[in-house]
């Protein structure tokens, strides 16, 4: 029976552990029920799908189905609530540049002329002003063009020869050298295939008729060589057929001169009185008669017109008491005529006026545009230059009575290089540029006499340079030059835009930066002589100086103090390279040298761009350019500017080179120029995407998204200017929206910008209402607060930065410090933060900071959720639910790039064991994993790639840097993190903890401080955080502030009024400061100041567009033509 009882209780009991692994199993695999509320979820949204299909089916019907569709709209409204159905936020995709951005062209020859033979092409390429010529008469002139054959050794030309042909090497290696004073020839350049050998001047000399024998400049044959001459007799018998070509080849040799030769050699490497003959060659033939007929004490001051009839005269100064005779203006005017060989003596009725001169008085200063001409009677006028880095002023020359000062920038229509300054009394006759132009006009040759009195001025070395500088265009997309091509030269960009890229060992390439006008390419590799470091070609035509390495080294062996000039050139490179983070081969990174990489440091043309004819751009071109000249000049071009101030011929094929080198000129005068874009694909619009460094696509924010037809056609195009997006909202209207569909539906762009705008662009007015609204615009400053100043800033690379550093509680003092600065008047146009800081920096961004949001805040500290978000401590203490409840509920569902400035925050990827920048992305979700301090909260899930996101204090408390980066002129951070105790014991060798143990416990031993595990770990998270902050501090652009809230611990959140208050008090004592320093003003200050800014009552370029600067006068008023909105 025993056995029985027993056998039956272990059959029992492995019945029931069969049951219950059968259990277990069936529960590991679960079956899925349909719920009944699952299957009303289910046939409702599958009816909606159907309703919104339907919905859309009647979007183009007639109207009479529009009532049907308003009830089915809210139909589906309705049913959208009951089913709770969510529309899937869109996420930006990531684009990379298309491959025009970063890679140049493989074809290194001219398409368009590439009909033409090759010996052509290349005299095109390198003699510059021979592509000002129209195409037939550059061909006849190439009919004189003869080979010639040289073997290794033997001379082109030399010393004693005339100089009165260009070279152009066809094949073949010449060698041009300089004669020193031991005698001995020096290579200053090597001419390559494709290279030319000539003088600019000395083509002047040739047609002025003053030719000169070569005096210390030879070349000769490195190898065999193959060479093409073009006489420069040639160019005569063209002038003589055409005589309006003579004015403009004078006007572009005046141009080299100014732009390429003083440029290089002063701007760069200090030269001042080097440059000039102290003593001109010629000499005045009026005699010492006039000289004491004409003193100092016998004339006014006071300005005169020179009298048309001898009549005339004696009525226009009988009035004056020892005013000078009739016989003075003959015998001058007899020299201006002579000097300037001008035929018809009437040519200067009206046009010479007579003034005297105080000492002591300046009569032109350096730098400015309205020029004249001024011949000197009695007394000397003394030119003055200013040194490079230095206030000092160097006296070039003196200019002596019978000689003329001035008619280099009356040619060229550059501004002034000099200063003209009357040290003692003097006496002079003026010739205003407009006068000079109409006499040009009328006498074609003057300018070639006017020229030559320039030519003679110029020092021998100046001649020398002439020949070794080479003045190169570059058309869009060619590479000047490749990465690991031999350094032999440096160049510097006159105007255009070049771009830098690396290609890197797996293949990639990465931007490294862009350069503009003014910016010396090259420098760093060229006095090292290490390979090319990067590839650089041409965003757009460009023309820039190439000054080879063996002319350099002449310079400086000649005028040591050059040496001195390119050490501090050097010296700006390498410290700025050194500040920066690194590459893996030893290069700045993409987010070094901000002043390079940051496209908009040296932007000088920006084109506009609309995406439907709706958008009111020429109101929105209006806005720009005020609120730009608030920062330096601004030129507005449109196409109907264009052909009143040149012309209705001005944009033919046939005047190509002559509106690109007026294009060229205006951007030298202005700190930025806008072109306004035709609302179709017109020869202007094309020349205005040509011409841009970057691209303005300018949309309507309330409207659809959508792809213009415009833009459609500029994809199909290979443009390698920036592009950024600009969607313009009213001020009444609702906020940002929608932006990643407007940025997923087009092709890489750097950045969009969201811009409110005031009512009056949005106003429907005539072109004269327009002119009256604007007129009165231009009378007033430009807001600083505007988002049209944001929008000004960021193109000309001066905007204002807001960092907020993480610290838990103490993070409150941010919005006292913000509170506080704007009581300052200081702007904000991007915002940054870690941890709080990015949540305060969201709202700001949102530009909605209110009490009401800042509650949350506050909750934090609640018992009562703090309970119940409590979880079993694995990852962290807390669930991290009701955090982003409550940070959610603050947020919604805005995306970052629909928040109205540029923000951006940082987490730690302890899953890649990074640092992760978040410029786009869901606000809440960021915000959320920015602010996940261990071990309180688990870190967050990136619904991207999944990886987990931590706080982003340990790693970057302050991203300063970060900021920078992003184009930022000035950055402003405020720390608020803990402060870590220094101060620490040395207990020696070891360190017992029962010691330390009865150290904490007894009231009356010596406390030592110690860190416990928990904090040395904590120090060790923040080790790399706490090195990045320190770079901050040192960096010369980020203004570091630190409230004093260290006495606040991080969950102090209760007392969130006290710690604003702290803030606040602090920010305005500091701001203050500021205020009376010069530190505001210079955020506010254009980081390129040299050029002039506009002061208030600026003239509105619509109603006063006189003020462009033009080659030729124009007497009838300019009145832009603006098509309604």
């Amino acid at each position: 029976v025993g056995i029985v009882i027993g056998a039956g209780v272990v059959i029992v009991l492995i019945a029931l552990l069969i049951f219950f692994v059968l259990r277990r199993m069936q529960l590991r695999t679960p079956k899925y029920r349909f719920r009944k509320r699952d299957k009303v979820l289910f046939y409702g949204r599958k009816i909606m799908r159907k309703v919104s299909q339907s919905t859309s089916s009647l979007v183009g019907s007639t109207s009479s189905s529009r009532p049907r569709l308003k009830k089915k709209q809210k139909m589906l409204n309705i049913a959208k609530k009951i089913l709770r159905f969510k529309k899937e936020v869109p996420i930006l995709q990531m684009k990379e540049p298309p491959p025009s951005v970063l890679e140049a062209d493989l074809t290194e020859f001219d398409v368009a002329n590439s009909h033409l033979p090759s010996e052509v092409l290349y005299m095109l390429k390198n003699v510059r002003v021979l592509g000002h010529f129209e195409k037939p008469l550059f061909l006849e002139l190439c009919k004189h063009m003869v080979f010639l054959q040289f073997q290794q050794g033997e001379y082109v030309f030399r010393p004693g020869q005339p100089d009165s042909s260009i070279y152009v090497v066809q094949d073949g290696k010449l060698e041009l050298c300089l004669t020193g004073q031991d005698g001995k020839d020096g290579v200053v350049k090597e001419v390559y295939p494709g290279d030319s050998v000539h003088s600019l001047l000395s083509i002047l000399d040739v047609i002025t008729g003053h030719q000169r024998p070569y005096k210390t400049v030879s070349a000769r044959a490195a190898e065999v060589s193959t060479v093409l001459r073009l006489p420069v007799d040639a160019f005569l018998s063209i002038f003589e057929k055409y005589p309006e070509s003579l004015v403009r080849v004078v006007q572009i040799i005046m141009v080299r001169l100014q732009r390429v030769t003083v440029l290089a050699l002063h701007n760069y490497l200090g030269l001042t009185n080097e440059l000039f003959s102290h003593v001109s060659e010629h000499r005045s033939t009026l005699d010492e008669q006039r000289e004491r007929k004409v003193t100092v004490d016998e004339v006014p001051s006071s300005v005169y017109l020179y009298p048309e009839e001898e009549s005339g005269m004696e009525n226009i100064f009988s009035p004056f008491q020892g005013r000078p005779n009739a016989t003075v203006f003959e015998e001058a005017q007899k020299e201006i005529l002579k000097l300037m060989k001008i035929e018809d003596p009437a040519l200067l009725n009206g046009r010479v006026t007579f003034h005297h001169a105080k000492a002591g008085s300046v009569l032109a200063r350096q730098g400015d545009q309205d020029v004249s001409l001024h011949f000197v009677l009695s007394g000397c006028l003394h030119v003055y230059q200013k040194m490079i880095d230095k206030q000092e002023a160097v006296c070039l020359f003196v200019t002596q009575s019978g000689e003329m000062v001035g008619q280099l920038a009356v040619l060229t229509g550059e501004p002034l290089i000099f200063t003209i300054k009357a040290e003692r009394d003097c006496t002079y006759l003026k010739i205003s540029k407009s006068d000079f132009y109409e006499i040009m006009r009328e006498q074609p040759s003057v300018v070639l006499s006017a020229a030559h009195t320039v030519a003679i001025r110029m020092s021998p070395f100046v001649r020398q340079m002439d020949f070794a500088i080479d003045w190169m265009a570059v058309e869009a997309g060619r590479a000047l030059y490749r990465q690991d091509d031999q350094s032999d030269c440096t160049y510097i960009v006159l105007n255009g835009r070049l771009r830098s890229v690396i290609r890197k060992v797996n293949g990639k390439k990465e931007l490294v930066g862009e350069y503009g006008r003014g910016d010396l390419i090259g420098v760093v590799e060229a006095l090292t002589r290490q390979p090319r470091a990067t590839t650089v070609h041409a965003v757009r035509d460009t023309e820039l100086v190439k000054l080879p390495e063996g002319t350099l080294n002449n310079i400086k062996r000649r005028y040591p103090q050059v040496v001195t000039r390119l050490i501090h050139l050097l010296g700006q490179k390498i410290l700025g390279n050194l500040q920066q983070p690194r590459s893996a081969l030893g290069l700045p990174s993409m987010a070094s040298s901000p002043d390079v990489t940051n496209p908009a440091s040296n932007l000088s043309t920006v084109a506009v761009l609309p995406v439907w004819d709706e958008v009111p751009i020429s109101a929105f071109n209006l806005e720009l350019s005020h609120a730009l000249s608030a920062i330096g000049p601004t030129l507005l071009l449109t196409s109907d500017i264009i052909r009143e101030r040149l012309g209705a011929s001005a944009l033919d094929s046939i005047h190509e080179y002559r509106l690109s080198g007026w294009l060229a000129q205006q951007e030298d005068i202005n700190r930025i120029v806008l072109y306004q874009t035709d609302s179709s694909m017109t020869p202007w619009t094309q020349r205005c995407i040509r011409q841009a460094d970057c691209i303005l696509i300018v949309g309507l924010g309330d409207q659809e998204p959508a792809l213009g037809e415009l833009e459609q056609m500029l994809e199909n195009t290979a443009v390698r200017a920036l592009k950024q997006l600009v969607l313009l909202h009213r001020e009444d209207g609702p906020g940002p929206s929608r932006t990643v569909e407007w940025l997923n539906m087009r092709s890489w762009c750097s950045g969009h910008l969201h811009l409110k705008c005031p009512r009056r662009v949005f106003s429907r007015r005539s072109p004269s209402k327009l002119r009256e609204v604007y007129e009165k615009v231009f009378e007033k400053t430009a807001d600083r607060h505007s988002d049209f100043s944001r929008l000004a800033r960021v193109l000309t690379g001066n905007s204002i930065a807001l960092v907020l550093g993480g610290g838990g509680a103490r993070g409150c003092s941010h919005v006292g410090v913000i509170k506080a600065m704007e009581e300052a008047g200081i702007p904000i146009d991007i915002v940054g933060g870690t941890s709080i800081g990015s949540f305060i920096g969201a709202l700001y961004a949102e530009e909605r900071i209110s009490l009401t949001h800042l509650f949350c805040l506050q909750a934090m500290n609640s018992v009562f959720k703090t309970v119940l978000d409590l979880t079993y401590p694995i990852t962290s203490m807390f669930s991290g639910s009701a955090f982003n409840t409550s940070i959610s509920k603050v947020f919604e569902d805005k995306q970052i790039e629909d928040l109205w400035l540029p923000y951006f925050n940082v987490t730690t990827d302890i899953t890649a064991s990074s640092m992760r920048v978040h410029k786009d992305g869901c606000v809440w979700r960021y915000v959320r994993a920015s602010a996940s301090y261990t071990p309180y909260l688990p870190p967050l899930c990136d619904p991207k790639d999944g990886h987990l996101l931590v706080d982003g204090c340990y790693v970057n408390n302050v991203p300063a840097d970060i900021a920078r980066n992003m184009g930022t002129k000035t950055v402003i951070a405020i720390d608020v993190g803990s402060q870590d105790e220094t101060d620490l014991c040395n207990y020696g060798d070891s360190l017992s903890g029962w010691w330390l143990l009865w150290k904490r416990i007894n009231p009356w031993a010596e406390k030592v401080k110690v860190p416990d595990m928990a904090e040395i770990q904590s120090r060790l998270a923040y080790v790399s955080c706490v090195r990045q902050l320190e770079l901050v501090k040192k960096s010369a652009y980020c203004e570091y502030i630190r409230p004093p809230i260290d006495r606040f611990k991080t969950m102090d959140f209760g007392k969130f009024d006290e710690i604003y208050d702290v803030g606040y008090q602090h920010g305005k004592l500091v701001f203050t400061e500021w205020a009376r320093g010069d530190i505001i003003e210079n955020m506010l200050k254009d980081h390129r100041s040299k050029c002039r800014t506009t002061l208030p009552g600026t003239q509105c370029p619509v109603c006063h567009p006189s003020h462009i600067h033009q080659p030729k006068i124009v007497h009838n008023q300019c009145i832009l033509s603006l098509k309604p909105h």
